[in-house]
């Protein structure tokens, strides 16, 4: 079984099929978030702060860092949202940027193995992110779209995959280090968007023997209940091959689902992390007046 390691200067964890699903915390990200936005720009990381150490209480094993702001010193402050995650937690980040440079001065501060998030498939990213990834031995998220963009067509899809695989072995990147993202588009716009990233899911674990990643709330966008459809849908999607995924930790009923699910995959030996996560106290109380009132076994 393939399995990508990444780490902080303290904790390792370990993406595979053969291991419990891995949460990645989005909530560093200031797109769609006009007020962290602000306050990252100008120097503010009070919020940041609170969704670190929320998302960690919530279970994430990792956290997605991104400083995406438009006009702002992307670079600086990722760098420096880097530094600060990293002064609160020793989970391992996943450095998300669109732009070089950024990913680069955040690779440069950090502490441990990153998973720089992300390399798409153009001839040109490909060039100008792979070095990167393979200077400071992380590993990368593969998006699976390149210059003619998000094709409907899984195959398309999955030949990009493939690619990319491929040119980071030429820079010495093992497909160990490569996490692929199969790109979910809407179900509410394209019904079989879902079904399209289970197949591709199945190919990437069966022929390229990699682990996975992908956005989970994409798959619900447009749609009521959001989360109960990207909940159900990370349950099917971890029977189909996915390995880990970067959703909102603090909606229980998704962190519930992930959990669930390790436990029916043979995931969690003893379910000693599902009962540690919702066991009652009452219900330990109520566990231990029970053995109390019971009488010996004279044959014990």
């Amino acid at each position: 079984m393939t399995r990508t390691v990444v780490g902080s200067a303290s904790k390792e964890v370990v993406i595979g099929l053969n291991q419990p699903f891995v949460i990645i915390g989005e909530r560093i990200n200031p797109t769609g978030r006009k007020k962290l936005a602000e306050e990252m720009k100008a120097g503010d990381f009070r919020r940041v702060k609170t969704d670190v150490l929320a998302q960690v209480e919530a279970g994430a094993h990792m956290l997605d860092v991104n400083a995406g702001i438009p006009l702002a010193d992307e670079p600086a402050i990722l760098a420096e949202t880097v530094k600060l995650v990293q002064s609160l937690t020793d989970v391992p980040l996943s450095i998300d940027s669109s732009v070089v440079e950024a990913l680069a001065a955040g690779l440069a501060v950090y502490r441990g193995k990153a998973l720089v998030n992300s390399v798409t498939g153009e001839d040109e990213r490909l060039e100008a992110v792979l070095p990167l990834v393979a200077r400071y031995g992380a590993a990368v998220v593969a998006i699976s779209n390149d210059d003619s963009g998000i094709s409907e067509d899984p195959d398309v899809r999955f030949a990009v995959a493939k690619k990319i695989v491929s040119r980071a072995a030429d820079h010495g990147i093992p497909k160990e280090d490569v996490v692929v993202d199969p790109l979910v588009m809407p179900v509410g716009a394209i019904p079989t968007a879902a079904q399209q990233v289970f197949w591709l899911l199945r190919r990437l674990r069966d022929e390229l023997q990699v682990n996975t990643t992908l956005g989970a709330s994409n798959v619900s966008f447009g749609l009521p209940n959001r989360i109960g459809i990207n909940a159900t849908f990370l349950a099917m999607a971890a029977t189909h091959g996915l390995t880990s995924a970067i959703t909102n930790p603090l909606e229980p009923e998704i962190t519930a689902t992930i959990n669930a699910t390790n436990v029916l995959r043979g995931l969690d030996p003893n379910c000693s992390a599902w009962i540690g996560a919702y066991r009652q106290p009452e219900d330990s109380e109520r566990g231990r007046r029970r053995r109390g009132r019971q009488r010996p076994n004279p044959n014990g």
